[in-house]
């Protein structure tokens, strides 16, 4: 694994937080005539008719074949829970609140990686992991309470967490079950999976009203770019640059959350949302390695480096 990362890799890992960080927009728009488990169910199949042309290839048909039992597993674990959890926080909490949840997930797979797995976690890491929570909480007592009637019920919130906590277990089994399976392989085939679990729900729990076109356009946006794109970009990520800082992209969700908030949803920001958003990003810069704090270097001979400006 490299010890720095490419900016082709940060761009993916930008992009994927603009992508993700905009399926808590949509899905405030489509959750309430969709209703949670519809929304989440249509997603999810919508990804999966994306991905179909995905599966021309004998080569990856062959793979999930192979591979189909824990493709499965991170299809429910990666997708379908999370989908339904958060498609109903976003019924009662703003975009902006909800993507701000998805900041626990990095924290929770580094310290699970370091807890169970023995995966190091040095003073740089870790100490980007504090910041990083410190940025959260200041984030969320900058959203709770402020400018909003309804505060954020304790369900949905605690609908949240789940989803995350789903996310950490999800990033953790596929880099030790799936390592080497093409990250499209899995993406399309943990898609199909979530699908196929989702669909006998979403037919019986359908909406008596027919959604409106500004929510059918939500969950179009959610299933193709959110979703169809974003997991094939995440798989990618992580099969370049692993689980742990791949996962620094929900640090960047809440960031873009607040910001596709305020701009389509007029969602208001406060001063401490944007200084948690700034204390969030030097986290994710730290966690990811894409700063480097130089570790002190054994002195030199008297003579050697004096050139160095």
């Amino acid at each position: 694994m490299h010890t720095h990362m490419k900016k082709s890799d940060l761009a993916a890992l930008l992009l994927l937080g603009a992508l993700w960080g905009a399926s808590f927009l949509f899905m405030r728009m489509g959750a309430d005539q969709f209703g949670s488990m519809a929304l989440a169910g249509m997603r999810a199949i919508g990804a999966a008719l994306c991905s179909l042309p995905l599966l021309a290839s004998r080569p990856r048909m062959a793979e999930m074949r192979a591979h189909w039992r824990p493709i499965a597993v991170v299809g429910i674990a990666n997708s379908a829970l999370p989908f339904v959890l958060f498609s109903y926080a976003a019924q009662s909490l703003p975009a902006g609140v909800s993507a701000i949840s998805d900041a626990i997930a990095p924290l929770l797979v580094a310290l699970s990686g370091w807890l169970w797995f023995g995966e190091r976690l040095d003073a740089i890491r870790a100490s980007g992991l504090v910041i990083g929570l410190t940025g959260v909480v200041w984030l969320v007592a900058g959203t709770v309470g402020f400018g909003h009637s309804h505060a954020p019920t304790g369900w949905a919130m605690a609908a949240c967490v789940g989803a995350n906590v789903c996310y950490a277990f999800g990033a953790h089994y596929s880099q030790r079950r799936l390592r080497g399976v093409a990250p499209l392989s899995v993406a399309t085939g943990s898609q199909l999976a979530a699908a196929a679990l989702l669909l006998p729900f979403t037919l019986w729990m359908w909406p008596a009203r027919t959604p409106g076109v500004q929510a059918w356009l939500a969950m179009f946006g959610l299933a193709a770019a959110c979703t169809s794109l974003a997991y094939v970009l995440f798989y990618r990520l992580m099969a370049r640059i692993g689980a742990t800082r791949s996962m620094a992209v929900l640090y960047l969700i809440p960031v873009f959350g607040v910001l596709w908030g305020l701009l389509f949803l007029h969602e208001p920001v406060t001063l401490a949302m944007a200084g948690g958003c700034t204390v969030i990003l030097l986290g994710v810069a730290l966690t990811t390695g894409f700063l480097h704090l130089r570790a002190p270097r054994p002195p030199l001979p008297e003579n050697a480096g004096m050139e160095q400006g």
